[in-house]
Order: C-alpha cells, then sequence, then structure tokens
C-alpha cells in the first residue's frame, strides 16, 4: 500500500509537470512574429521549423503537432533523471510504468523532489545518479514543445534532437531502453547527414564525434570490468576496494587517452573528476548499444526510410533473445 501511494504521488507530480508544460506552450509563429521576441531566438526557431518540416517529409517521421510549439523555461532542464543500481551490479534498478513500460531511470521535473528520490535510493545501500535532460518525449501521447533548454545546443543538436524524439514517436518497445534508444539514435545521426546534404553543407564535426565515440569506449570498458568484478564472487570488503581500484585505473587510462589523441580538448575533465560509481556509467551504452546494427538494417533497406521503419518494426516483435541475437548478427 505505502508503494501503491507513493506511486500515485509521483503520477500526480508528472501529470502535473505536464500540464504546466502544455499550458505554457506558445506556437512558434507566434512567437517568431511577435516583435518583442530576441532575433537570435527568432533564428533558432526558424531552424527548428525547416528541421521539423524535413523529418516529416524526408525522413517519414510523424507529421503532426510536435516541435511546432514554444516554452520558455525558468530552469535549465525540464527534468532531472534519477539512475540506481545495486551496490555491486551495473544493471540499472528498473522503473516500470504503465505506457512505457519499464526503463533504466524515473524522470522528476522538480529538481529538488529528484535529489530526494536519489537520497532515499542511496539510503538503501544503491549507487545513484541524477542527471539533468534537456528534452524529452510523450510518445506522441502530447504535441511536445521546442523547449527553452534545447536551444542552449549548437544548431546540430537541437535539429538531431527533433528527429530522435519523433523517432520515439514512430516506433517504441514497451520495456526495451537500449533498443529504442538505439534505434532512434540511428535515425538522428541518419537524418543530420541527410539534412546536411540537402542544405549543401558539411557533414558535421567529425573530431567531435570521434572523440564522443572513443570516451564511450573507455566508459564501456570500465562497467565490463566491473561487470566482471562483480561476478567473481569476491566478499563485499574486496569488491569495494577493487570497485575503487578499478575507477581510479579508468581514471589514468582517460588522462592518458586524452593526452595521446586530444591534448587541447578537456570537455571531459569535469565527468571523469566528479564522484563515479556504477549508475553514473548507465546513460552510456543505453543510447548507441545497437546504434550499428540499425545502421546495417537501413542499408539493408536499400536506405529507404519506410522500409527501415518496415524492418525495425518486425525487429520489435521478435522475442527479446531472438531480437538481440538479430541485433549482435547485425553488428
Amino acid at each position: 500500500m505505502l508503494g501503491a501511494c507513493a506511486n500515485l504521488r509521483y503520477y500526480a507530480h508528472v501529470a502535473h509537470g505536464e500540464s504546466a508544460l502544455l499550458l505554457q506552450r506558445r506556437s512558434v509563429s507566434k512567437v517568431v512574429a511577435d516583435p518583442a521576441t530576441d532575433p537570435k531566438l527568432a533564428a533558432r526557431l526558424r531552424l527548428s521549423q525547416q528541421a521539423r518540416q524535413f523529418a516529416s517529409d524526408q525522413l517519414d517521421l510523424p507529421h503532426n503537432r510536435s516541435y511546432t510549439y514554444y516554452v520558455q523555461l525558468h530552469r535549465p532542464y525540464v527534468v532531472w533523471n534519477v539512475y540506481a543500481t545495486l551496490r555491486f551490479s551495473v544493471e540499472a534498478v528498473p522503473q516500470c510504468f504503465p505506457i512505457a513500460g519499464c526503463v533504466a531511470y524515473r524522470g522528476w521535473f522538480d529538481q529538488q523532489k529528484a535529489r530526494a528520490s536519489a537520497e532515499r535510493l542511496r539510503a538503501q545501500g544503491d549507487d545513484v545518479y541524477v542527471g539533468g535532460v534537456s528534452a524529452y518525449s510523450t510518445l506522441g501521447w502530447f504535441a511536445d514543445p521546442i523547449l527553452s533548454s534545447m536551444l542552449r545546443w549548437d544548431d546540430d543538436e537541437l535539429v538531431g534532437t527533433i528527429f530522435h524524439e519523433l523517432a520515439h514517436q514512430k516506433i517504441y518497445l514497451k520495456g526495451d531502453t537500449a533498443f529504442n534508444e538505439s534505434y532512434a539514435m540511428f535515425v538522428e545521426e541518419e537524418g543530420l547527414r541527410a539534412w546536411h546534404r540537402s542544405r549543401g553543407e558539411p557533414a558535421g564535426d567529425d573530431h567531435t564525434q570521434a572523440m564522443d565515440d572513443g570516451f564511450t569506449r573507455l566508459v564501456l570498458d570500465l562497467r565490463e570490468r566491473l561487470k566482471k568484478l562483480y561476478a567473481s564472487g569476491a566478499g563485499e570488503e574486496a569488491m569495494a576496494q577493487a570497485k575503487q581500484r578499478e575507477i581510479d585505473a579508468f581514471r589514468a587510462r582517460y588522462a592518458t587517452w586524452r593526452d595521446q589523441h586530444w591534448p587541447n580538448d578537456h570537455r571531459y575533465d569535469k565527468w571523469v573528476a566528479q564522484p563515479i560509481n556504477n549508475a553514473t556509467l548507465l546513460p552510456f551504452g543505453l543510447y548507441d548499444q545497437w546504434t550499428p546494427a540499425f545502421a546495417a538494417l537501413f542499408t539493408q533497406a536499400g536506405g529507404q526510410w519506410p522500409a527501415f521503419y518496415a524492418c525495425v518494426r518486425a525487429l520489435a516483435k521478435e522475442p527479446k533473445a531472438q531480437r538481440e541475437s538479430t541485433l549482435r548478427a547485425l553488428l
């Protein structure tokens, strides 16, 4: 009963947060036409609408009212996600919901409520991580708006996020976060390539992508090392000490990798210097574990979006073990 009451309070919080966004939204066309609107904001919003139209016309993504509204937030993020794992596990403590199924996190519209949730989990002995999120999808239940938190990004991230979130509206598989996010990440990346080609622009910053990929590999390597450690059967005190040694060794490997390949780029230094635990590693791999497999599927579909989505839907209907076997084969 206590758990049921806690869930009801959480759902009430989510309903209030979503309804607040819906009440604050304004039509992008009206914001752009308003003489009081900052010219830089108007330019970014015009770009968002070009991307929105391109998504439907060229990427076969849903044609609806999502991302045709704007909301000015008075906070840095729209929600804060709380991730949790057991002390000696790299697997997320699942959070299950009626519509989205089980995912690897629980989102809060209020940062203080997110921190309080994290503290309760930490008190139980879990590893916990709280991360701010600038955009999310309601999977087509509502017309998701452009948020001011999205406009802090560069143009590629803004445009790519619109593609990414609309991809979730197109296809979403309850209970399989890695599948959903890897698929949407592929649509984002391939969509951006098509977007730049259509505008006669270069394909993007290879430096940034290469560094992101390299850093992700380092983090996933740490996860694998910890996973093996936790499966070793060692005592808790020995595992706790070995866990910290692995994290310290990761920091040393990162410094060597950065100095060898990216000596003038310190974008990940702050992340590496923060306290690291199992939960801080969770977002890595969730968003790109199967992305190359979806790229292979797109090639098999002849680079045609409708055929690709048909293949993705067919894959989503397979039992989880068979689906992951198919994805591994595509890799």
